[in-house]
């Protein structure tokens, strides 16, 4: 299609690098890190041009090498937890002392902690699902796409990827309610 052609495949960064930078942000829940996920997937995809059968959009395809960088990233990462020096000298109960990083909420910092907690927790329980499941909800949630272009993506009938959507999210639920306990 692109025939090495650098200028066509900048033009096609420029058209889905947002896409796929916000699709790896909802999997890493970081910013700088999505974008050092998604400029490896594009170097990937443009090594791999000629493995693109060119039965769906490029732009899924794209998607997808990005998303499983994402999950793969997020498996291999720790939450950081870091102690707040002014809390700590307040005083208070341990759980109040410490703060995790994620993204700031001036309005209700106590809002902003628990949102981060909750993304990160889900992330983590898309990242633990069984393939097929992962790579289905990943691609369905974190890179919005439909469910038509997850087929084409995937090789797989529309039937069997709505089933296996419905049994990753009915697992993802069983996770995190276990967590919940």
């Amino acid at each position: 299609m692109l025939g090495g052609d650098r200028d066509a495949f900048r033009r096609i960064v420029e058209r889905e690098g947002s896409s796929v930078v916000s699709a790896c942000t909802r999997v890493l829940g970081d910013r700088s890190e999505a974008e050092d996920v998604s400029q490896e997937a594009f170097v990937i995809a443009y090594r791999s041009l000629a493995t693109w059968r060119a039965d769906g959009s490029l732009g899924a395809w794209i998607a997808r090498i990005a998303v499983r960088l994402a999950v793969r990233r997020a498996s291999q990462q720790r939450q950081v937890v870091w102690l707040d020096p002014l809390a700590a000298d307040a005083d208070l109960p341990n759980q109040e002392r410490f703060r995790t990083t994620g993204r700031g909420d001036a309005a209700d910092p106590a809002h902003s902690i628990l949102r981060t907690e909750r993304d990160a927790r889900l992330r983590q329980a898309v990242v633990s699902l069984d393939e097929p499941y992962r790579e289905i909800v990943a691609l369905r949630f974190f890179a919005e796409r439909s469910l038509a272009e997850i087929a084409e993506t995937t090789d797989r009938p529309l039937g069997t990827v709505k089933t296996q959507l419905h049994r990753g999210l009915a697992r993802l639920r069983r996770t995190l309610d276990e967590a919940d306990r």
